[in-house]
C-alpha cells in the first residue's frame, strides 16, 4: 500500500478553494449553499479517511502492532522508509484537528446555552424574542422551537419597513436550517486547512440565501440592503452571546451583500461549469480515498495470510 494514492484526498480542497470563492460569486445563492456543503462535507470526511489510513498502514508496519493485530508479519509497503513518517504525520494532523474541533465544539455549546438561557427568560411573540439590551444584535436561534432573537437597541436602530426586512431575514436562516450548514462549514474546516475557503464562502452564500428571501418577501431589494447595511452598522464592535453557527443578518462581508441586493438578480452565467467543477472534485477525493481505503485492506489481508498478492 502506498501513500502516493492517498495524496489525491489530500490535495484536492486545495484546487476545491478558488472553485468556492467563484461559486459563491456565480451560482444562485441556494444553489451555492447546497454545492458547497456537499462539497466541502465530501472532501472532509475523504481526508479524514487518507489520514486514518495512513496512519494505519505506518502502525501495522510496527512488529508489536502486527501482532496485535494477528498478522502472520508486518505490513509490507512498496514506500518502505516512508511509511512511518508519513503515519506519524498524519497522526499529528489527526490529533491537532480533533483537538481543535473539540475546543470549538464546547465553546459553542456553552454559548448556545448561554443564549438559549438568555431567550427563555424573555416572552415571545410568535418566533420573535426580544431582548432588553444596549447593545444592537439580532440573529436566528435553532432549537426547539426556532427562534428569532432581537435586542431593543437593534430595534430602535431601525424603522419598521427595515425592522420587516430584518426578520425576514433571519426567518429565512431557519427555514433554511442555516445553523447545520454553518456547523458543517466548520467541522470541514476543522479537518483540512484549504476547507476553510470554503468555509468563509459558504457563511456568504448564507447570507445571500436569506437576503435574496427577505428581499422576495418585502418586494424590495432596496429596502432589505439598506436594512442589513444599518444592522450591520448598529451592531459593529457589539459583544454577542450567540454561538458562531447561529447565523445573524449583520455578519459576512455586507459590502459585498448590500451591493449584489442593488443589482438586478440575474442569471448566473458558467453557474453548471462551477457546480461541475466542485462535484468532480469531491467526487475524485472520495474515490481515491476509498481506493485507498481498499488497497490498505487487501494489504492487511495478505499480512495475516488470508489473500495472496
Amino acid at each position: 500500500m502506498t501513500p502516493l494514492l492517498l495524496l489525491a484526498p489530500l490535495l484536492l480542497p486545495f484546487t476545491a478553494a478558488p472553485l468556492a470563492r467563484r461559486a459563491v460569486r456565480r451560482l444562485a445563492p441556494v444553489t451555492a449553499v447546497y454545492v458547497l456543503t456537499a462539497s466541502a462535507l465530501a472532501l472532509a470526511g475523504a481526508s479524514v479517511v487518507a489520514l486514518g489510513t495512513l496512519v494505519l498502514a505506518g502502525l501495522l508496519t510496527l512488529p508489536g502492532m502486527a501482532a496485535l493485530a494477528e498478522l502472520v508479519h508486518p505490513l509490507s509497503t512498496p514506500s518502505g522508509l516512508l511509511t512511518l513518517p508519513v503515519a506519524a504525520a498524519a497522526t499529528g494532523a489527526l490529533a491537532v484537528s480533533a483537538w481543535t474541533l473539540t475546543r470549538w465544539a464546547v465553546r459553542q455549546l456553552r454559548a448556545f446555552r448561554t443564549a438559549t438561557r438568555q431567550a427563555d427568560h424573555r416572552p415571545v411573540a410568535g418566533d420573535l424574542c426580544v431582548i432588553e439590551s444596549p447593545h444592537p444584535d439580532a440573529y436566528a436561534l435553532p432549537g426547539r422551537p426556532h427562534r428569532i432573537v432581537v435586542t431593543t437597541a437593534m430595534l430602535r436602530s431601525l424603522d419598521a419597513a427595515e425592522r420587516d426586512a430584518l426578520l425576514a431575514h433571519e426567518r429565512a436562516h431557519n427555514r433554511g436550517g442555516h445553523h447545520y450548514v454553518l456547523a458543517a462549514a466548520e467541522l470541514a474546516a476543522h479537518c483540512h486547512p484549504a476547507l476553510r475557503t470554503t468555509r468563509t464562502a459558504l457563511r456568504l452564500a448564507v447570507e445571500r440565501a436569506a437576503d435574496e428571501a427577505a428581499a422576495r418577501a418585502t418586494g424590495d431589494r432596496r429596502l432589505t440592503a439598506r436594512a442589513v447595511a444599518r444592522a450591520a452598522l448598529a451592531g459593529r464592535g457589539t459583544p454577542s452571546v450567540r454561538p458562531d453557527f447561529a447565523p445573524a443578518a449583520a455578519t459576512g462581508p455586507v459590502p459585498q451583500r448590500v451591493a449584489a441586493l442593488l443589482s438586478p438578480a440575474t442569471r448566473p452565467r458558467a453557474a453548471a461549469w462551477l457546480a461541475a467543477s466542485l462535484a468532480a472534485c469531491a467526487l475524485l477525493a472520495v474515490t481515491t480515498g476509498a481506493d485507498g481505503a481498499l488497497v490498505l485492506h487487501h494489504a492487511v489481508e495478505v499480512a495475516q495470510g488470508e489473500a495472496s498478492r
